[in-house]
């Protein structure tokens, strides 16, 4: 029996397969759903219009008088974070593009690398787009990069950052999305993830958030993103990589300041 609100998402969203056409994933995946796993509440919330608050109100608080009790730059945080999942995720479909062109750049390094984006997107072909995530992240074979953290730290997948990554997650109450296959272990995955903890939307303990981008983001997801800077494949992606790697230089510097 589904829960109302992912009855709500799939209704507006105008069917269960409409639904996973919009976040990019099989039909037979949602309609397994009895609730909408805590990995894909963003996406889900982002093509339909439902609230994650309703979506899932065991993981996300209700906003309180219009406000809730997190610092602005950590607000900023999730939302860098939770862009940076979306891009990674899937490819960005023509509407996504048309917003991401109206990002706006400033002096700063970050700034220059929104604008950037911003620039790429105005210009992008969706399709196009599409089939250079394919080679980059999906290929034939193999794409021409693997966004996994057991890779990066091992060689090999499904090894032992995975295993303490899912435990850390299961402390956390955030759950493995039934019937998908992707590890947890996904930069986009774990991205998400960030955003919630950094935004103050999971019910989890100060800190959390740097715990977490300690224990399982520093030690290989900024060089994925140089990877990404520099893939044969990306050109779009190219700046998503650059984004992403000054993000995390940053992320890893404010860390280490506040010790």
């Amino acid at each position: 029996m589904r829960d109302p609100g992912l009855n709500e998402a799939i209704k507006n969203a105008g069917g269960i397969g409409a639904l996973a056409r919009r976040i990019g994933i099989s039909q037979p995946s949602v309609s397994n759903w009895s609730r909408v796993p805590a990995d894909r509440v963003l996406a889900v919330e982002a093509v339909t219009g439902v609230n994650r608050t309703m979506l899932r109100p065991d993981l996300y608080r209700e906003e309180k008088d219009g406000n809730r009790d997190v610092d602005p730059v950590d607000v900023a945080r999730a939302r860098e974070y939770a862009l940076l999942a979306k891009l990674l995720a899937q490819a960005p479909d023509a509407d996504f593009l048309a917003r991401l062109a109206r990002l706006r750049g400033d002096e700063t390094t970050l700034g220059a690398a929104h604008a950037a984006l911003a620039e790429a997107a105005d210009r992008a072909d969706a399709r196009r787009i599409e089939r250079e995530y394919f080679d980059l992240f999906i290929g034939v074979a193999r794409g021409e990069l693997l966004p996994y953290g057991s890779y990066y730290l091992t060689g090999f997948l499904h090894e032992r950052p995975l295993a303490r990554l899912r435990q850390h997650l299961a402390r956390l109450g955030i759950e493995r999305a039934t019937g998908r296959k992707e590890p947890e272990d996904h930069a986009a995955t774990l991205c998400e993830v960030m955003a919630g903890l950094a935004g103050g939307e999971f019910d989890a303990p100060p800190g959390s958030d740097r715990h977490f981008f300690e224990s399982h983001v520093a030690p290989w997801i900024g060089r994925f993103f140089a990877d990404l800077e520099h893939a044969e494949a990306a050109d779009f992606y190219r700046r998503v990589g650059a984004l992403g790697r000054l993000f995390i230089d940053i992320e890893t510097e404010a860390f280490a300041l506040s010790s």
